[in-house]
């Protein structure tokens, strides 16, 4: 969602034959294994001719569409960054601050021959480090600096007060994507946590420690990291947004914390606020504890370890080499991308909205956005009836459920106004200063927001991103220009393709308003409950339908998908795909019974659908997804809901026999 591109695109072969049709492009469906049962397995009816013959580039983890997608993304911006910083631009300018930041992370020979000397100071201060107040000021000052270590400090909006930002404390500390990785015995979580350790004695021993201190270091670090993660909540946990609320008076958290030192924290990081929500009170008891029982020295080591690791990507090529050897065990990729490519995703990261404009520019054409808006609206509409035929939802229910959904808010491409970079200094010659130097003013840009009117015209992500959201505090749905292309997206295309493609990922981000999670949102965007008692346990109920059907399913052998964590996402992708094809009908193609290649247009609906999820990745990769992605993999976020789909079963005579036949009785509905 590097050194070649041919790979990716291949993906994207049966888009580009085009032949006239009635106006529009007949964009060819090819690869179609005609030999298999539709339904036994869709996905690879559709896919299988492809995965089965295309290489996974080395330098990634996977190949396709949906999240790796973002590779072609990365050369498209890559291709802007080349030609940018290669140009004399003005001083202060956007141009210039970009094509600058690009220059001097390509810079290679400068970033090698600096070692590991810009965070000698950082280094040096924790060094000096002798209590707990100046411990607390270092991780205070980090902060500022997007370096988080013991404390996660943002601001947004206040769940039960939308209007208003708050500031917001979250669960860290850990070096492991999660904290069941500190806790399990299998033998792929044991390599993971094998060549985490290995990957700090390597950082230690780049920053001058011997071998046997630099594993005596790394073994430190990682029990620190361990008596963090008990207090951390689970995945699954995790999806209790009441639970996550937690707005406590700063008052009592100074004296429920005394170790923080609260007080002094928040005035060094210039928030001015009298409560704060804690979104995993444990973490922060368990923190308070261990700041005591834990040695001054041992922390120090552990800041040391946090703060090298945080800037390894960004420091010489022996702590770059460090991390991939990390990052290999945990993914499967081969080989380090390019250059190019992480230059692309920091730019993106850093100065996203400056990138952004200059990709729209190139890339992203109004009449596309016309179109989508147009999609979007038949999508509500239908959505709309939806509810209305709904037997299971009492008429006062439905009538809040319609104001909510069409009170929602729509953004298309790119947002109104971008961000503003005047405060971010970059020099041509100073990647790792450029980095701060941006890490300060995101800083400074979210610290201006504590205690102030939520400004609803912000993104939450950056333009060129192949991804869609919906936004539950802002009750808005958000679909930037990077995933406005094909296969998702084509604005000569016939209906059935759009509707199967970029229509699913608007029914799937409409419904998120309405999953497990949306569902406890008002139409302003408060977590305040607009349901009947009844309707709200029926609605339960059918959401633990969701939860046990995707219990079922397997990958990589015997590995289950975990039906909790992924329910919001499956109920999305359930309902997304029902709105999107009852929209669809509401169209001439939709309507008609017209063939193209030989499939009618409820074929090429389908199909359509299959493609957009089309990946495939490396067993690592896999298995990384397994267990910490809230979405299913792509194989069964077609599979899946499909298996729930009737107009699927007609549209391709799935019977009683079929492996992913269900019995109608059986088939979720809940949107």
């Amino acid at each position: 969602m590097k050194n070649s591109l041919i790979p990716l695109f291949v993906a994207f072969l049966a888009f580009t034959a085009c032949s006239k049709h009635q106006g529009k492009k007949n964009i060819a469906i090819t690869g179609i294994d005609s030999t298999l049962r539709p339904g036994d397995d869709f996905f690879k009816y559709v896919n299988g001719k492809w995965y089965d013959s295309i290489p996974i580039p080395a330098s990634q983890a996977g190949v396709g569409v949906y999240m790796f997608m973002n590779y072609p993304q990365r050369m498209r911006l890559q291709g802007i960054l080349d030609s940018i910083s290669q140009s004399k631009n003005p001083a202060g300018s956007i141009a210039q601050k970009v094509g600058d930041f690009y220059a001097s992370g390509m810079d290679t020979v400068t970033v090698d021959k600096r070692g590991y000397t810009p965070i000698k100071p950082l280094l040096a201060k924790i060094e000096a480090i002798s209590d707990l107040p100046s411990l607390m000021n270092f991780v205070v000052n980090e902060v500022k600096v997007d370096n988080s270590s013991i404390i996660g400090f943002g601001v947004s909006p206040d769940d039960k007060n939308s209007s208003m930002n708050i500031a917001q404390i979250y669960q860290t500390g850990i070096g492991l994507p999660d904290r069941d990785y500190y806790f399990k015995s299998d033998s792929p979580t044991i390599a993971i946590q094998e060549a985490y350790k290995k990957y700090l004695t390597a950082l230690f021993q780049q920053t001058g420690s011997n071998t046997n201190e630099a594993k005596k270091n790394a073994n430190l670090v990682y029990d620190i990291d361990k008596q963090l993660a008990i207090s951390h909540k689970t995945k699954v946990e995790l999806r209790d947004v009441q639970a996550n609320y937690n707005k406590m008076a700063v008052a009592d958290l100074v004296k429920r914390h005394p170790n923080i030192g609260w007080t002094a924290f928040l005035k060094n990081l210039g928030a001015q606020t009298d409560s704060i929500n804690v979104g995993q009170p444990a973490y922060y008891d368990a923190l308070n504890k261990l700041l005591k029982t834990i040695p001054i020295n041992n922390w120090k080591i552990y800041l040391k370890a946090n703060s090298i690791e945080r800037y390894a990507e960004d420091l010489s090529k022996p702590f770059v080499d460090a991390s991939f050897e990390y990052t290999k065990v945990l993914s499967g990729q081969a080989v380090q991308k390019s250059r190019g490519e992480k230059m692309a995703s920091v730019l993106d990261a850093y100065l996203g909205d400056a990138l952004g404009e200059l990709y729209v520019k190139k890339y992203f054409s109004e009449d596309a956005k016309k179109r989508m808006l147009i999609l979007v609206n038949n999508l509500q509409k239908a959505y709309a009836k939806r509810i209305d035929k709904l037997e299971w939802m009492s008429q006062s229910t439905k009538q809040k459920a319609k104001e909510k959904l069409f009170a929602m808010t729509k953004k298309i491409g790119y947002p109104d106004k971008w961000k503003d970079y005047s405060n971010v200094h970059i020099a041509r010659d100073a990647y790792f200063e450029n980095m701060v130097s941006a890490a300060k003013a995101a800083y400074q840009f979210q610290l201006a927001k504590l205690d102030k009117p939520v400004d609803k015209s912000e993104w939450y992500t950056t333009v060129p991103t192949v991804t869609a959201y919906n936004n539950p505090t802002a009750n808005e749905i958000v679909f930037p220009a990077g995933i406005l292309q094909p296969p998702y997206f084509d604005n000569n295309a016939d209906d059935a393709l759009n509707y199967g493609g970029i229509g699913m990922v608007i029914g799937h981000e409409i419904t998120h308003t309405f999953d497990d999670q949306g569902a406890q949102y008002d139409k302003d965007g408060n977590l305040k409950s607009w349901w009947t008692k009844e309707d709200y346990a029926k609605f339960k109920s059918r959401i633990q339908q969701v939860i046990n059907l995707y219990n079922t399913y397997t990958v990589l052998g015997d590995l289950h998908i975990n039906g909790a964590m992924t329910v919001g996402e499956n109920t999305a992708d359930i309902a997304g795909i029902a709105v999107a094809y009852d929209a669809f009908k509401m169209t001439k193609e939709g309507q008609g019974n017209t063939k193209i290649d030989g499939f009618t247009p409820d074929q090429r609906f389908f199909i359509s659908l299959a493609r957009i999820w089309r990946v495939k990745m490396k067993d690592e990769y896999l298995r990384l997804w397994i267990n910490n992605n809230p979405h299913s993999p792509p194989n069964w976020r077609v599979n899946g809901p499909l298996m729930n789909t009737t107009p699927f079963y007609e549209a391709f005579d799935v019977q009683s026999g079929d492996k992913m036949f269900l019995p109608k009785k059986d088939r979720i509905t809940i949107w």
